[in-house]
């Protein structure tokens, strides 16, 4: 949760030519790629992105897209593979071909909910994020992307809803090896700072007192200036009495 920013976004792997004397990579690719199944090419097209040569997992994806017209997921995997290599257009472009193929797949709504996100429309956002949780209100991931469309809207109780439900669904839906969902983009410490507080009070709730302490601690850095309020939040009644929250937060003389 230290960096704010969303993680989706990579840098370009550019393709090479071949030798002197050689057909260009490009051609000879081209050509191997007639002979592939659509299968074969989605494959390979998934392999390319794991080894994070977005632009080859497109050619891929789009030749296997040639050879299977109305296979929606393969529509979202191109609009991730642009998404990746930072072409938010040609991203959704792809994401609503894949919803018009498939209106039950919650995927590529989702991901025009993130391209809008990523322009910072975060109202819109939250409207693909609304549709993406109606479709399927089991994906943790959907709950965080929409938190986070509302917590930039400063909607903080819905934010506050969704994060808590997240949560329900998926333990470790902000932890370090989940980061599958995308989190709010805060620019300033004092939002740092409201956000982590925020993070605190749900798992205060949910009685996780190390994650509610290391989300305090990170709002302390940045300055958060109610710290206090843990004395008087409901959230924290639970855990008022244990002593590593007092050593975060001391408690005020009487």
């Amino acid at each position: 949760m230290r960096t704010m920013t969303s993680r989706i976004v990579m840098l370009t792997m550019l393709l090479t030519l071949g030798g002197y004397g050689l057909r260009p990579a490009a051609a000879q690719s081209s050509t191997k790629m007639d002979a592939m199944t659509a299968a074969e090419l989605e494959g390979a097209g998934d392999q390319a992105r794991a080894e994070k040569d977005y632009a080859l997992a497109v050619r891929y994806f789009q030749a296997a897209l040639r050879k299977d017209r109305k296979n929606a997921l393969l529509y979202n995997k191109v609009g991730l593979a642009e998404l990746q290599k930072s072409d938010l257009t040609g991203a959704r472009t792809y994401f609503e071909k894949a919803a018009r193929q498939d209106s039950k797949f919650s995927d590529p709504v989702n991901n025009i909910g993130a391209v809008e996100f990523m322009r910072k429309n975060y109202g819109s956002a939250a409207k693909y994020f609304k549709k993406a949780v109606a479709l399927d209100e089991t994906r943790a991931t959907y709950h965080v992307n929409l938190g986070a469309a509302w917590f930039s809207q400063r909607k903080l109780e819905r934010a506050i809803a969704e994060y808590t439900r997240a949560l329900e669904l998926d333990p470790n839906a902000f932890g370090q090896e989940s980061r599958t969902g995308i989190t709010a983009q805060i620019a300033s410490p004092e939002e740092r700072a409201q956000y982590a507080y925020m993070l605190a009070k749900i798992y205060a709730k949910r009685g996780d007192l190390e994650n509610c302490l290391q989300c305090l601690r990170r709002a302390k850095e940045d300055g958060y200036r109610n710290l206090a309020n843990v004395y008087k939040d409901e959230e924290f009644s639970q855990l008022r009495g244990n002593s590593k929250l007092q050593e975060v937060v001391p408690p005020s003389a009487k």
